[in-house]
């Protein structure tokens, strides 16, 4: 008769035998497997060097490229926008302040006078804003002689009455060359101000022949079409009211969500408005310059590293 004992040594003997086979095997196997994988280890490690280094030469070959564009820079666009304005306005989102310090720098060297900076919140074009900004400019933000479109779109209404009070007449206007009341200008930005949709990062904010919108990245949140749509509109609005406008933005502006590729993507508006898609670097900067240049002879074009972009038209000698 079997027994408990029997089966416990029969358990015992299975067990031994299993750790047995464990142990031959390892012992069998550790010397070929291990060899195996501290080559495989060695050659990613020096596969890892290799990349490393030609990074290193890569970079070292885009920095020298940088900084002969920024050398040249300068050269490139002198005269190019001589007696001319340019207001900057800046979406919501980091741009950077390089950036926004060399377009500057170029804009100086072009003979152009930038007549301020306004920076654009995350108000301008927040849904829940809607209401009291369109309050603001059908009613007491609205200076006298400004004409509104007659709309019930809130990014319309606003971009219009921005529009008016910071772009001097362009030349196919029956008011070419009319310096819009600087007062109507402190004013409208004084009151969008206050109602926390843009701030100025200038002392003063006067109004200009041009407009260079500055945006970086893409938005993403739930209302980003809409938001993106309000950018597009002022940017339209700037572009009709004044001598021509351009949109320049980091390569993340090109992509999904991003106003560059918005204005590239409404043919109406990429017909009027040009788009530069690497503004981050001096090539960029000088290719918004160059647009702007443009803009006054009354070329648009899409300019930068992106799909289907073209060369920069050179400036007229």
């Amino acid at each position: 008769m079997i027994d408990f004992r029997y089966h416990l040594v029969s358990l015992i003997a299975v067990f031994l035998a299993v750790a047995l086979g464990i142990v031959i095997g390892t012992t069998q196997l550790n010397g070929p497997v291990l060899d195996n994988l501290q080559g495989q280890v060695s050659d990613l490690q020096a596969d890892k060097r290799d990349l490393e280094d030609q990074t290193q030469v890569l970079q070292a070959q885009i920095d020298e490229v940088g900084a002969f564009e920024e050398a040249v820079g300068p050269t490139l666009v002198a005269g190019s926008l001589a007696e001319r304005s340019v207001v900057l306005v800046l979406t919501p989102g980091e741009v950077p302040a390089e950036v926004v310090e060399g377009v500057t720098a170029l804009l100086g060297s072009a003979g152009a006078t930038v007549t301020g900076t306004v920076r654009l919140t995350e108000g301008y074009t927040d849904p829940a804003s809607a209401t009291s900004l369109q309050s603001y400019v059908t009613g007491p933000g609205r200076p006298p002689g400004i004409t509104l479109p007659e709309t019930d779109d809130t990014g319309q209404l606003v971009a219009s009455l921005l529009a008016q009070v910071l772009m001097v007449p362009g030349a196919n206007s029956p008011t070419a060359g009319t310096v819009p009341d600087t007062a109507a200008t402190s004013s409208v930005l004084a009151g969008l101000e206050e109602l926390d949709v843009l701030s100025q990062d200038t002392s003063s904010v006067s109004p200009a022949d041009f407009a260079v919108v500055l945006t970086a990245g893409a938005l993403t949140s739930d209302a980003a079409d809409d938001r993106t749509t309000g950018l597009v509109q002022l940017a339209q609005a700037l572009d009709a009211s004044g001598s021509g406008a351009v949109v320049a933005g980091d390569p993340a502006s090109a992509g999904e969500g991003g106003l560059v590729t918005a204005v590239r993507g409404d043919q109406a508006v990429s017909g009027a408005v040009s788009s530069v898609d690497n503004v981050t670097t001096p090539a960029g900067r000088i290719s918004t310059v160059l647009a702007l240049a443009a803009e006054g002879r009354g070329t648009s074009g899409e300019y930068g590293v992106g799909e289907d972009t073209q060369p920069v038209p050179a400036p007229v000698s």
